[in-house]
């Protein structure tokens, strides 16, 4: 009796305490009153204006669980933050080339995705041949589009077929320019027939000069900011992201949109979970919460990008054709992605260059050939002075040994 006891005892013990390490990913209420900080980029989720849920809100009422949202400009501000430490984000949203870097920096924790099932929802081929995040092990696609050309089509005279428009002195004082030096470069990489994923040193001198030219015509660089200016026709010309695209067309039926000959960049968007984050489990309920089809799709009617979740993007499809016609569809689902290229992750000593360079444009220092050094040495004069010190050692150690020998012969 005593051992069917014990026994008894033991086992609903383990069922016990099983039960306490694992809770179902539908019962995300268990980390009700918890709240998570999500950092994300500006303009990219529903607010519930147009008539469109509340996304942060809809979440909290579903789960108890609390959103303290804030947002950032560009991925290099995401990673500035993250890699100075003192910050605690559950949810970030990082580009596909800012994620593979923030994963060799230690920065990104690894997804639980049995507590994320609606990852089953995401289309194959954002899961398969994923140079940023290769093993699937790190991130949640969000959303993806491309760079094109905005423009006002009353006051924009020119074909707007080409990259190089945005040097035309034609508009000065009435264009736009990324303020953040990966897609800034792209674009003057493309101009001059490079790829957007350089790491020659003299390649990207020479973007740097380029976009210094470009200096007198541009009216200021920015980043959100380009919703106001080219809505309210204070600027006519501007590269940006296709979502952006149709949102600003819609407070101003003047805006045009060109993919440019030259080709332009495709990106995907995806959810993180930092290596900072205090509140893992919540902050995967986020991510499975945003990808149930009637979520994600609220979610990019608002944003106006494509969607990766598989019913969701079936829907926009039907729902950016009704609103914009054809143009809008070829914009956010286009059939044709073959003059794209989409960004990795540059070498350690290839994006200290672009960043050196980046602040010389802004500052109006002068750049020439010798700024090919970055910060000391780049990685192809490091690995030549490595293997030279190697033969200088093994020649002293050879001269060292023989000199040895004869010592004591």
């Amino acid at each position: 009796m005593k051992r069917f006891i014990f026994c008894l005892t033991v086992f609903c013990s383990i069922i016990f305490f099983t039960g306490i390490g694992s809770v179902s990913a539908d019962d995300s209420s268990a980390y009700a009153g918890e709240t998570i900080n999500v950092y994300n980029w500006g303009e990219y989720i529903s607010d519930g204006s147009d008539g469109l849920l509340n996304i942060n809100a809809e979440f909290t009422k579903e789960t108890g669980i609390k959103v303290n949202y804030s947002t950032y400009e560009n991925n290099e501000e995401l990673y500035a933050k993250l890699l100075g430490g003192g910050v605690s984000y559950d949810v970030i949203v990082p580009s596909d080339y800012m994620i593979a870097r923030m994963i060799k920096k230690g920065l990104l924790q690894k997804l639980n995705f049995s507590n994320i099932p609606n990852y089953q929802y995401i289309d194959s081929r954002f899961k398969t041949d994923v140079d940023y995040d290769p093993e699937n092990q790190y991130s949640v696609p969000y959303a993806w589009g491309r760079v094109c050309l905005i423009y006002n089509k009353k006051m924009v005279t020119d074909p707007v077929n080409s990259w190089n428009i945005l040097w035309n002195p034609k508009y000065q004082g009435k264009i736009l320019m990324f303020d953040n030096p990966r897609d800034a470069f792209g674009i003057a990489e493309k101009v001059l027939g490079y790829s957007q994923n350089t790491t020659d040193s003299i390649n990207l001198v020479n973007a740097a000069q380029l976009l210094k030219k470009q200096k007198t015509v541009v009216q200021s660089y920015v980043n959100d900011q380009i919703f106001d200016k080219m809505a309210g026709n204070e600027a006519i010309l501007a590269p940006y992201y296709s979502g952006d695209a149709l949102t600003i067309l819609d407070d101003n039926e003047n805006i045009g949109f060109s993919i440019p000959k030259e080709g332009t960049n495709l990106f995907v968007d995806a959810m993180c979970i930092p290596a900072c984050a205090r509140h893992k489990a919540a902050a995967e309920a986020y991510i499975n919460f945003l990808c149930k089809t009637d979520i994600a799709l609220n979610n990019i009617e608002y944003i106006q990008y494509s969607s990766p979740q598989k019913l969701a993007a079936e829907k926009h499809k039907q729902y950016i054709f009704k609103k914009y016609g054809k143009i809008g569809l070829d914009l956010d689902y286009p059939n044709d992605l073959s003059n794209t290229e989409t960004y990795t992750n540059l070498p350690e000593d290839t994006n200290l260059l672009m960043d050196k360079l980046w602040v010389e444009i802004k500052t109006n220092e002068n750049i020439s050939l010798a700024d090919t050094k970055a910060s000391g040495y780049t990685a192809s004069t490091l690995k030549l002075i490595t293997v030279i010190s190697c033969f200088a050692i093994a020649w002293i150690a050879i001269f060292l040994y023989k000199r040895r020998r004869k010592r004591f012969c």
